[in-house]
C-alpha cells in the first residue's frame, strides 16, 4: 500500500494503560484516558472512536465498533525509561539505552541553581517537581515582590523557568534558558529540555501562561526516520507547530527554505508570515488567537 503523504500527530500524555517496565517508575495502574472517562461519566470523542480506540481498552462512553476505519495496537516502548523525548525518538527510529536523568524527587542540585543564579543575576524559588499553573499560584506574588526565578521540574526530564512576562522581559527569559541549557549539558545534570514558561497576572488564581513557551531540547543521537526521509527526496517535516509565535521564534528558518529557497533572516516577516498564515489555515482550530498572535 502507498501513500501519497503521512502525518503523525502525537496526543501527548494521553496515555492508555501502563507499559510492560511501569513498576520501573512506580506507574503500574496508570491510564489517563480511562481515569478521565471515569471522572467525566464518559467521553463522547465520535471520530476517534470511528477510527477505532474503543478497541484499545475500556473506556466509559468509547464503544468499540465492528467495522471502524483505522488499524489500532497498543505498544511497549524497547527504550530505558518513560522521558518524553524518549518516545518520540523511539517513534523516530532511536532507542534510548541510558534513560535521561530526572530531579523528580529531589529538585536541582544547590551547586546546579547556584551557578544558575550566578549566570542570571536573580536567585531561584521552587526547585522542585510540581504541576506548572499551582506553582504560579505558590510563587507568582513573590516573583512580583522579588524577581526571583520560579523553576521546577517533572516526571520529565526537563528544568522549566516560569517568569512573569510583565515583571521579566521575555527576552532576559529566553537568554536564562540559553545558560540553563549551557549548565545542563553537564553530564551530572543533562536534562533532556529547558522550557521557557512565560505567563502573566498580577494575583492568586489570575496567573495564566503565554503561548510564548519556548524549549532547548537535546538534538538526536543518531540519524532518525526523518534524515532518511530526506536522504530519499521525500519532503519531510520535523516540527511541532505549537503556535506562530514558537514558528517565527524557533522554526521560521527552516520553514522558510522549505518553501522559498534560500532562507533569509527570521526578521524579514515578509517572506516567514504568509508560510505562518498558510500553516494556521492548515490547522482545524482556526481561532488564530488560541494559538498564538
Amino acid at each position: 500500500m502507498k501513500y501519497n503523504r503521512v502525518f503523525l500527530i502525537v496526543c501527548d500524555s494521553l496515555g492508555i494503560g501502563n507499559a510492560k517496565d511501569a513498576n520501573l517508575y512506580n506507574d503500574e495502574g496508570s491510564n489517563t484516558l480511562k481515569h478521565i472517562c471515569n471522572a467525566c461519566n464518559g467521553l463522547d470523542l465520535p471520530n476517534l472512536e470511528g477510527l477505532g480506540l474503543g478497541s484499545l481498552g475500556n473506556f466509559s462512553g468509547i464503544h468499540q465498533l465492528t467495522s471502524q476505519l483505522g488499524y489500532t495496537l497498543a505498544l511497549n516502548e524497547i527504550s530505558n525509561g518513560k522521558d518524553t523525548m524518549t518516545g518520540h525518538w523511539e517513534m523516530m527510529g532511536l532507542k534510548t539505552e541510558k534513560p535521561f536523568i530526572t530531579f523528580t524527587e529531589t529538585g536541582f542540585p544547590q551547586e546546579f541553581i547556584e551557578l544558575f543564579e550566578e549566570k542570571t543575576g536573580r536567585k531561584c524559588v521552587g526547585n522542585k517537581a510540581a504541576s506548572g499553573t499551582a506553582i504560579l499560584d505558590e510563587y507568582g506574588e513573590h516573583q512580583i515582590k522579588t524577581g526571583d526565578w520560579i523553576v521546577y521540574t517533572s516526571a520529565d526530564s526537563v528544568f522549566q523557568i516560569a517568569a512573569n512576562e510583565e515583571i521579566i522581559p521575555l527576552e532576559e527569559l529566553y537568554k536564562a534558558c540559553e545558560i540553563a541549557r549551557e549548565i545542563a549539558m553537564d553530564e551530572r545534570w543533562k536534562v533532556g529540555r529547558v522550557i521557557a514558561r512565560p505567563y502573566v497576572g498580577k494575583r492568586v488564581g489570575e496567573f495564566k501562561r503565554t503561548a510564548n513557551r519556548h524549549d532547548l531540547a537535546l538534538a538526536p543521537f543518531g540519524r532518525t526516520v526523518l534524515d532518511n526521509l530526506k536522504d530519499k527526496q521525500f519532503d519531510a517535516w520535523e516540527d511541532v507547530i505549537k503556535d506562530a509565535g514558537a514558528i517565527l521564534e524557533s522554526h521560521g528558518t527552516r520553514l522558510v527554505r522549505k518553501w522559498e529557497g534560500p532562507a533569509p533572516a527570521i526578521e524579514e516577516e515578509s517572506v516567514a508570515t504568509p508560510i505562518v498564515n498558510w500553516f494556521l489555515d492548515q490547522l482545524e482550530d482556526r481561532n488564530r488567537e488560541a494559538v498564538g498572535k
